[in-house]
């Protein structure tokens, strides 16, 4: 005995075994068989949900500086391989594209008042003279940024002179800093208190990154601007 489907029955029939068919191709291949069948069954075309940028700001911090704050990021050299950078307000001051980076102590000197950069300048802190760093940074005017990055070696030619006026721009690590020790720092001519912004990765042969070299170093942060010095 058999039994037979015609008319209608047989148009709907046909209709949910091409559907089954086409679903199971799909989950058999890897496509999305939900989306196919719906989009056969009513026309509907579904675009992919592009996942949202994460949103960039100054210098790539995480989140936007406050008003009347300097956004910034100081990063050390990696080794003697790769230049320190320093970033003030989405602007490169101190880079290897720049062409302006040196071994041992790299500097950059912001206006504290107006954000604006006054110099940079690069310290051989191995085979050159650390007169040239003293006289860079004796007459500092009060209020004056101070950004430093380390590259290769910082301290080997730091003398007690060097160390103490930068613990008096805000350092804690410049009267330990030792050969080829990472460090980055932002500190500022006048400060009543040790700087926030420092960090310094020791040279040890037991937990370098690199051989003969600690990693490099990565700060970044907002720094309030000074009000207008009274005249």
């Amino acid at each position: 005995m058999c039994i037979c489907v015609t008319g209608p029955l047989r148009g709907v029939a046909v209709l949910l075994l091409v559907g089954l068919t086409w679903f199971l191709a799909s989950t058999i291949f890897g496509g999305d068989g939900g989306s196919s069948i719906r989009h056969f069954f009513t026309g509907a075309s579904e675009e992919p949900t592009a996942e949202p940028r994460p949103r960039r700001y100054k210098c790539g911090l995480s989140a936007p500086c406050p008003p009347k704050h300097l956004a910034f990021r100081v990063v050390s050299g990696a080794a003697n391989v790769i230049g320190p950078k320093i970033c003030l307000e989405d602007k490169m001051l101190v880079s290897s594209l720049k062409d302006n980076v040196g071994r041992g102590i790299n500097v950059a000197l912001v206006n504290g008042v107006t954000g604006e950069l006054l110099e940079t300048q690069a310290f051989d802190m191995w085979a050159g003279d650390v007169s040239d760093l003293l006289k860079f940074l004796r007459p500092l005017h009060e209020g004056t940024l101070v950004f430093v990055a380390s590259f290769d070696d910082a301290a080997t030619k730091m003398n007690d002179e060097a160390r103490r006026l930068f613990e008096e721009l805000g350092s804690t690590a410049a009267k330990e800093l030792a050969f080829r020790d990472s460090w980055v720092f932002v500190g500022a001519k006048g400060i009543e208190d040790k700087s926030p912004f420092e960090q310094r990765m020791k040279n040890s042969k037991g937990s370098n990154k690199y051989e003969g070299w600690p990693e490099s170093l990565e700060m970044d942060g907002c720094i309030p601007l000074r009000p207008p010095l009274e005249s």
